[in-house]
């Protein structure tokens, strides 16, 4: 890898040549979404290496703060270390690290590894600190895909334990902005029917204008709740297919709908008003499993943020906050989301260095208690 420009960006910040180091072999080493082995044992032996005691449930690693105490409340960092397949239209090799002019470019460098390696860093700095309550460092797999291997199978392992999180901190490329809220998302799969026959004699029930009524009906439905944080839920028909020739009515039509939703309503209630909106089709959603999150502005970890001069903000993309039901979460992380899964990946230097320091600032200055 060549760090001849590693330390120039940097100049008057911490030194961060661990993190690049690290986040350098995450990079050289491919972690797709459920194949996260080998940068699994890199992040264990790096954190056993500087004297955490790392467990690891699948491929996730994680580590709790010198004694830990369930009496205190639990924040959890997290961060995850899988990544999508390269863009085709890389001009670089998505494996080889190279710091060029201050960035770190290769696969998974914004999304999210630098996230990760920035939460290790202040998990490692601030383990033994006289903090009101534990650190949990869990940096998990399989985040990608929503898979059964990543958040899906750590909380319940940590709640098997009896490991109670009381909020999180989730390290995602936000331009190391608090995202306080995103939507959830429920994808339907359509189908409408129709009655074949000859077009030329207008014979049988056209399933097109079918499926053309119901979308129109759905296009302009009102939900009941509109969310004070996520706004209203956003709904798009995002294909359609009909028909196999010309001169035949279509008997079927197969049409997929996006839905974005929100904390106003739980998406299996989405699904079930849209049920009862529609005339002839059938709605099936593929999962309901990615729910909208949203953190209230009185809690601490939102006034910890605001009081250090940041802007809450709702984040257009998901992420494993979906899934952490039961306490609440706040993403944040450096980087831009609007370098993540595209050609030619990239994070800049300085934007680990600051992460660090704005991460600790957020702990140190945090003030959780015990529900």
């Amino acid at each position: 890898m060549n760090t001849s420009s590693a330390t120039d960006p940097t100049d008057g910040l911490r030194d961060i040549s661990n993190e690049v180091d690290l986040l350098s072999r995450m990079i050289a080493t491919p972690s797709f979404s459920r194949d996260e082995g080998r940068t699994a044992d890199i992040i264990y032996e790096y954190l056993a290496c500087h004297g955490a005691e790392p467990q690891r449930h699948v491929n996730n690693i994680w580590a709790l703060s010198p004694g830990f105490d369930p009496s205190r409340p639990t924040l959890m960092l997290n961060s995850h270390h899988d990544t999508v397949r390269p863009a085709a239209s890389y001009t670089r090799d998505p494996f080889m690290p190279s710091v060029e002019e201050g960035s770190l470019y290769g696969l998974g460098s914004n999304d999210a590894g630098a996230s990760a390696v920035s939460l290790i860093s202040v998990f490692l700095e601030l383990r033994e600190s006289s903090l009101p309550f534990n650190l949990l460092l869990a940096v998990t797999a399989e985040e990608e895909v929503g898979g059964e291997n990543g958040m899906r199978a750590f909380l319940p392992m940590l709640a098997g334990r009896g490991i109670k999180v009381d909020c999180a901190i989730v390290g995602e490329p936000t331009g190391m902005q608090p995202a306080v809220g995103e939507r959830g998302l429920v994808v339907l799969d359509c189908v409408t029917p129709g009655v074949t026959g000859h077009a030329a004699r207008g014979e049988g029930i056209n399933a097109i204008y079918r499926a053309m009524e119901d979308i129109e009906l759905l296009r302009t439905y009102e939900f009941p709740s509109v969310s004070q944080v996520l706004g209203p839920v956003s709904l798009n028909v995002t294909q359609i297919n009909a028909g196999w020739q010309h001169n035949a009515i279509p008997d079927e039509c197969r049409w997929v709908t996006d839905i974005r939703t929100t904390d106003a309503q739980s998406n299996e209630e989405v699904v079930s008003l849209l049920r009862s909106r529609v005339r002839w089709s059938t709605l099936t959603p593929r999962s309901t499993r990615v729910r909208a999150s949203v953190i209230e502005e009185s809690h601490p970890l939102v006034q910890t943020v605001i009081g250090l001069g940041l802007t809450p903000f709702v984040s257009p993309t998901t992420s494993d906050m979906s899934l952490m039901l039961g306490f609440p979460s706040l993403k944040i992380g450096p980087g831009q989301s609007s370098r993540s899964h595209s050609a030619d990946e990239y994070i800049c230097l300085n934007e680990i260095a600051e992460a660090i320091d704005m991460y600790g600032s957020i702990i140190k200055n945090l003030q959780l208690t015990k529900d």
